[in-house]
Protein backbone atom coordinates (compact mmCIF):
# COMPACT_ATOMS: atom_id res chain seq x y z
CA UNK A 1 0.00 0.00 0.00
CA UNK A 2 2.62 2.53 0.85
CA UNK A 3 4.43 1.47 -2.43
CA UNK A 4 1.15 2.72 -4.17
CA UNK A 5 0.71 5.89 -2.46
CA UNK A 6 4.81 6.67 -3.08
CA UNK A 7 3.85 6.22 -6.57
CA UNK A 8 0.68 8.51 -6.78
CA UNK A 9 2.79 11.04 -4.70
CA UNK A 10 5.89 11.50 -5.87
CA UNK A 11 7.87 12.70 -8.24
CA UNK A 12 9.98 10.74 -10.06
CA UNK A 13 12.62 12.49 -12.45
CA UNK A 14 13.90 9.33 -14.46
CA UNK A 15 11.43 8.26 -16.05
CA UNK A 16 10.79 4.13 -17.12
CA UNK A 17 8.53 3.18 -19.55
CA UNK A 18 5.75 1.51 -17.06
CA UNK A 19 5.72 5.29 -15.58
CA UNK A 20 5.18 6.92 -19.03
CA UNK A 21 2.98 4.64 -20.00
CA UNK A 22 0.94 4.81 -16.64
CA UNK A 23 0.96 8.85 -17.26
CA UNK A 24 -0.29 8.77 -20.95
CA UNK A 25 -3.28 6.39 -19.98
CA UNK A 26 -4.16 8.50 -17.01
CA UNK A 27 -4.49 11.35 -18.96
CA UNK A 28 -6.43 9.81 -21.92
CA UNK A 29 -9.16 8.27 -19.09
CA UNK A 30 -9.30 11.89 -17.08
CA UNK A 31 -9.45 13.75 -20.38
CA UNK A 32 -12.40 10.97 -21.83
CA UNK A 33 -13.90 11.95 -19.01
CA UNK A 34 -13.86 16.26 -19.24
CA UNK A 35 -14.80 15.32 -22.98
CA UNK A 36 -17.60 13.59 -22.12
CA UNK A 37 -19.00 15.79 -19.32
CA UNK A 38 -18.72 18.63 -22.39
CA UNK A 39 -21.01 16.58 -24.83
CA UNK A 40 -23.47 16.00 -22.11
CA UNK A 41 -23.99 18.96 -21.34
CA UNK A 42 -23.44 20.30 -24.47
CA UNK A 43 -26.55 22.95 -25.36
CA UNK A 44 -25.10 24.84 -28.46
CA UNK A 45 -26.51 24.54 -31.90
CA UNK A 46 -23.40 22.90 -34.02
CA UNK A 47 -21.84 20.18 -31.78
CA UNK A 48 -18.76 18.88 -33.08
CA UNK A 49 -17.22 15.26 -33.10
CA UNK A 50 -13.97 16.59 -33.59
CA UNK A 51 -13.92 19.41 -30.93
CA UNK A 52 -14.82 16.45 -28.90
CA UNK A 53 -11.95 14.24 -29.81
CA UNK A 54 -9.01 17.01 -29.90
CA UNK A 55 -10.34 17.86 -25.70
CA UNK A 56 -9.03 13.94 -25.56
CA UNK A 57 -5.66 14.66 -28.02
CA UNK A 58 -5.30 18.00 -26.61
CA UNK A 59 -4.44 16.29 -22.99
CA UNK A 60 -2.27 13.53 -24.10
CA UNK A 61 -0.20 15.98 -26.14
CA UNK A 62 0.00 18.12 -23.16
CA UNK A 63 1.21 15.59 -20.97
CA UNK A 64 3.89 14.44 -23.84
CA UNK A 65 5.31 17.72 -23.61
CA UNK A 66 5.61 17.89 -20.07
CA UNK A 67 7.16 14.52 -19.98
CA UNK A 68 9.52 15.57 -22.54
CA UNK A 69 10.75 19.07 -20.91
CA UNK A 70 10.78 17.59 -17.60
CA UNK A 71 13.37 19.51 -15.51
CA UNK A 72 15.44 20.75 -18.38
CA UNK A 73 15.33 24.64 -19.19
CA UNK A 74 16.69 24.41 -22.66
CA UNK A 75 14.22 21.28 -23.86
CA UNK A 76 11.43 23.97 -22.70
CA UNK A 77 12.92 27.10 -24.44
CA UNK A 78 13.20 24.68 -27.47
CA UNK A 79 9.41 23.63 -27.06
CA UNK A 80 8.36 27.40 -26.59
CA UNK A 81 10.22 28.38 -29.67
CA UNK A 82 8.41 24.96 -31.53
CA UNK A 83 5.14 26.17 -30.54
CA UNK A 84 5.74 29.79 -31.49
CA UNK A 85 5.94 29.34 -35.12
CA UNK A 86 2.29 27.27 -35.03
CA UNK A 87 -0.69 28.87 -36.19
CA UNK A 88 -4.32 27.95 -35.28
CA UNK A 89 -6.61 28.78 -37.57
CA UNK A 90 -9.82 27.57 -35.51
CA UNK A 91 -11.47 29.48 -33.14
CA UNK A 92 -13.87 28.94 -30.73
CA UNK A 93 -17.30 30.33 -30.91
CA UNK A 94 -18.32 29.34 -27.48
CA UNK A 95 -16.19 30.82 -23.98
CA UNK A 96 -17.35 27.53 -22.37
CA UNK A 97 -15.79 25.24 -25.22
CA UNK A 98 -12.34 27.08 -24.39
CA UNK A 99 -12.58 26.50 -20.88
CA UNK A 100 -13.34 22.75 -21.58
CA UNK A 101 -9.61 23.05 -23.70
CA UNK A 102 -8.24 25.08 -20.72
CA UNK A 103 -9.10 22.45 -18.34
CA UNK A 104 -8.15 19.88 -20.74
CA UNK A 105 -4.79 20.94 -21.28
CA UNK A 106 -4.66 21.85 -17.12
CA UNK A 107 -5.35 17.97 -16.82
CA UNK A 108 -2.67 17.08 -19.30
CA UNK A 109 0.11 19.48 -17.52
CA UNK A 110 -0.99 17.86 -14.07
CA UNK A 111 -0.18 14.17 -15.01
CA UNK A 112 2.62 15.20 -17.47
CA UNK A 113 4.50 16.98 -14.14
CA UNK A 114 3.19 13.70 -12.09
CA UNK A 115 0.94 15.60 -9.88
CA UNK A 116 -1.64 12.48 -10.11
CA UNK A 117 -3.74 13.55 -7.05
CA UNK A 118 -4.20 16.86 -8.33
CA UNK A 119 -5.33 15.98 -11.76
CA UNK A 120 -8.05 13.31 -10.70
CA UNK A 121 -9.25 15.79 -8.39
CA UNK A 122 -9.23 18.80 -10.38
CA UNK A 123 -10.90 16.51 -13.21
CA UNK A 124 -13.72 15.39 -10.79
CA UNK A 125 -14.48 18.92 -9.31
CA UNK A 126 -14.64 20.66 -12.94
CA UNK A 127 -16.91 18.10 -13.89
CA UNK A 128 -19.34 18.43 -11.27
CA UNK A 129 -19.48 22.28 -11.42
CA UNK A 130 -19.65 21.80 -14.99
CA UNK A 131 -22.91 19.30 -15.04
CA UNK A 132 -23.88 21.69 -12.47
CA UNK A 133 -24.19 24.84 -14.51
CA UNK A 134 -25.26 23.21 -17.25
CA UNK A 135 -28.35 21.66 -15.93
CA UNK A 136 -29.27 24.28 -13.64
CA UNK A 137 -30.41 28.61 -14.36
CA UNK A 138 -27.21 29.44 -12.77
CA UNK A 139 -26.44 33.40 -15.39
CA UNK A 140 -30.51 32.25 -17.04
CA UNK A 141 -31.89 35.67 -17.71
CA UNK A 142 -34.82 34.43 -20.50
CA UNK A 143 -38.07 36.48 -20.31
CA UNK A 144 -39.75 35.10 -23.23
CA UNK A 145 -41.21 31.60 -24.44
CA UNK A 146 -41.08 32.58 -27.73
CA UNK A 147 -41.75 34.73 -30.78
CA UNK A 148 -45.43 35.54 -32.33
CA UNK A 149 -46.07 36.93 -35.56
CA UNK A 150 -49.41 37.66 -37.64
CA UNK A 151 -51.58 40.32 -39.71
CA UNK A 152 -54.70 41.54 -39.20
CA UNK A 153 -57.01 43.94 -39.98
CA UNK A 154 -56.78 46.95 -39.27
CA UNK A 155 -60.47 48.02 -37.85
CA UNK A 156 -61.04 49.20 -34.37
CA UNK A 157 -60.92 46.56 -31.77
CA UNK A 158 -59.17 44.13 -33.36
CA UNK A 159 -56.29 44.81 -30.94
CA UNK A 160 -58.58 43.99 -28.14
CA UNK A 161 -59.68 40.70 -29.37
CA UNK A 162 -55.65 39.71 -29.72
CA UNK A 163 -54.73 40.57 -26.36
CA UNK A 164 -57.50 39.27 -25.12
CA UNK A 165 -56.21 36.02 -26.27
CA UNK A 166 -52.63 37.06 -25.08
CA UNK A 167 -53.93 37.24 -21.95
CA UNK A 168 -55.59 33.87 -21.31
CA UNK A 169 -52.51 32.30 -22.01
CA UNK A 170 -49.77 34.63 -21.58
CA UNK A 171 -48.17 35.85 -18.38
CA UNK A 172 -46.34 38.35 -19.83
CA UNK A 173 -46.61 40.13 -23.47
CA UNK A 174 -44.85 42.65 -25.29
CA UNK A 175 -45.56 44.04 -28.59
CA UNK A 176 -42.23 44.73 -30.48
CA UNK A 177 -43.19 45.82 -34.47
CA UNK A 178 -45.65 47.04 -35.72
CA UNK A 179 -46.20 47.85 -39.67
CA UNK A 180 -48.50 48.68 -42.06
CA UNK A 181 -49.18 45.56 -44.72
CA UNK A 182 -51.42 45.67 -47.69
CA UNK A 183 -51.51 49.40 -48.59
CA UNK A 184 -52.42 49.66 -45.20
CA UNK A 185 -55.94 46.93 -45.11
CA UNK A 186 -53.93 44.96 -42.71
CA UNK A 187 -51.29 45.50 -39.77
CA UNK A 188 -48.42 43.56 -38.85
CA UNK A 189 -47.98 42.24 -35.36
CA UNK A 190 -44.89 40.95 -33.74
CA UNK A 191 -45.53 40.23 -30.10
CA UNK A 192 -42.80 38.23 -27.59
CA UNK A 193 -44.71 36.42 -25.05
CA UNK A 194 -44.13 34.12 -22.04
CA UNK A 195 -46.48 31.77 -21.97
CA UNK A 196 -48.54 30.62 -18.38
CA UNK A 197 -47.72 26.66 -19.23
CA UNK A 198 -45.21 25.91 -22.54
CA UNK A 199 -48.01 23.41 -22.87
CA UNK A 200 -50.54 26.46 -24.11
CA UNK A 201 -48.47 26.68 -27.07
CA UNK A 202 -50.54 25.20 -29.03
CA UNK A 203 -53.77 26.19 -27.50
CA UNK A 204 -52.39 29.73 -28.26
CA UNK A 205 -52.14 29.56 -31.80
CA UNK A 206 -55.33 27.52 -31.73
CA UNK A 207 -57.34 30.64 -29.75
CA UNK A 208 -55.66 33.38 -32.72
CA UNK A 209 -56.58 31.44 -35.67
CA UNK A 210 -60.14 32.07 -34.21
CA UNK A 211 -60.02 35.64 -33.81
CA UNK A 212 -60.79 37.12 -37.16
CA UNK A 213 -59.11 38.31 -39.88
CA UNK A 214 -55.89 37.10 -38.48
CA UNK A 215 -53.80 35.78 -41.03
CA UNK A 216 -49.72 34.23 -41.84
CA UNK A 217 -49.83 33.26 -38.27
CA UNK A 218 -46.40 31.69 -37.26
CA UNK A 219 -44.95 31.35 -33.57
CA UNK A 220 -41.38 30.49 -33.28
CA UNK A 221 -39.99 29.22 -30.06
CA UNK A 222 -37.62 30.35 -28.19
CA UNK A 223 -34.74 28.06 -27.28
CA UNK A 224 -34.04 27.93 -23.45
CA UNK A 225 -30.21 28.28 -24.31
CA UNK A 226 -30.64 31.02 -25.99
CA UNK A 227 -31.13 34.47 -24.42
CA UNK A 228 -33.29 36.86 -27.12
Amino acid sequence: MRDVQDFFLSLDLSLGPARIGFCLLLSFVLSQVIAAAYAWTYQGLSYSRAFVQSLMLGSLVTTIAMLVVGNSLAVSFGLVGTLSVVRFRSSLKDPRDMMFVFASLAVGIAVGVQIFTVAVLATAAYVLLSCHLAWSNVGSRKQFSGLLRFQIASEPGADERVKGVLGRFCSNFVLINLRQAMQGQQMEHAYQVRLKDPAYEPRLVEALLTVPDVRGLTYMSQDENLEL
